[in-house]
């Protein structure tokens, strides 16, 4: 694999990791790199411009610091204009779902030696609403959750804000749904979650997906009717010590295309973004649509080995 020389790096500059951003860009000319492109933003919807001047520049590596919302706003210009550019995480943001799936640290140090000397991985990406996301897209339950742990809840609890917010929905309502999975249908009940992933590991690290691989072109479909404190408990019990999919409150299939229509509108998420009211929406897989870079080989089978 060639050493990058031409790093471009998008910056959310209110996240932290490590030293931060001077860490970060101290890092990167350790591996004499020739030309440093540098972009910061103080939100992630601010993102995907700074990204398109990124790519523009052609780099050889595009670097992104942030969270999963900010990793979701760069794969989808990436994905969008079809650039063949290596992209890599530092995971500093709350949740850091995509990292994780993947087994990139929240080590500043390891992160960057894994963009220059990792392994690249080709991923699949879904896409919803005109925008690709990479870990899942959510409604109901999980979609109001995630737009009310948002902001200062998050700032201050962490991954506790989803939990606590969680709590809070339980009594939601679980409108009518109707789900069509590749044109047949599927599922025709009351529902208070409808997940999509392309991952197995969601918010709180709870393991929604047993058999999902971001590589496998296949969206994984989950549908929770659990309603209730009572409920929600035995089912999110379940998952943590057997397969989702054998919880009474929980289904599971996979798809390359999910049609969902509601019978209320709801909010939905892409990535723990949170996104409009709708009432229908379809989401489709992107196959090999970005490539990431990864920790190698040898490393992931010793971290298998260590568990």
């Amino acid at each position: 694999m060639r050493t990058p020389r031409r790093v471009a790096v998008v910056a959310h500059k209110k996240k932290t990791l490590g030293g931060g951003l001077d860490e970060l860009r101290r890092r990167l000319t350790d591996h004499d790199i020739k030309d440093l492109f540098w972009y910061e933003v103080p939100k992630s919807r601010k993102a995907p411009a700074r990204v398109r001047e990124a790519l523009a520049e052609k780099p050889d590596l595009l670097v992104v610091w942030g969270g999963d919302g900010m990793v979701q706003r760069t794969l989808d210009v990436v994905a969008a204009d079809g650039s063949p550019v290596p992209v890599a995480i530092m995971p500093a943001g709350t949740g850091n779902l995509l990292a994780g799936n993947l087994g990139i640290p929240t080590d500043l140090e390891q992160a960057v030696q894994i963009a220059f000397t990792g392994d690249r991985r080709r991923l699949d990406l879904g896409k919803l609403g005109g925008e690709h996301f990479a870990v899942m897209a959510g409604v109901g339950f999980d979609g109001a959750m995630i737009k009310d742990a948002d902001g200062a809840l998050k700032d201050r609890l962490g991954k506790l804000a989803y939990v606590w917010t969680g709590i809070r929905h339980v009594s939601g309502e679980a409108p009518r749904t109707k789900i069509k999975v590749d044109g047949v249908p599927w599922f025709d009940d009351e529902a208070s979650c409808v997940l999509i992933g392309n991952v197995g590991t969601i918010t709180g690290g709870i393991q929604a997906f047993d058999d999902a691989a971001p590589d496998d072109g296949w969206l994984d479909v989950g549908v929770a009717t659990a309603q209730g404190a009572l409920q929600w408990a035995r089912a999110l019990g379940t998952m943590a010590v057997k397969r989702s999919d054998s919880s009474p409150f929980v289904r599971t299939t996979r798809a390359r295309k999910v049609s969902v229509r509601l019978k209320s509108k709801l909010e939905y998420e892409l990535d723990g973004g949170a996104r409009a009211r709708t009432k229908s929406f379809t989401a489709s897989i992107v196959p090999g649509a970005v490539e990431i870079c990864v920790p190698a080989a040898e490393e992931r089978s010793e971290d298998s080995s260590d568990r």
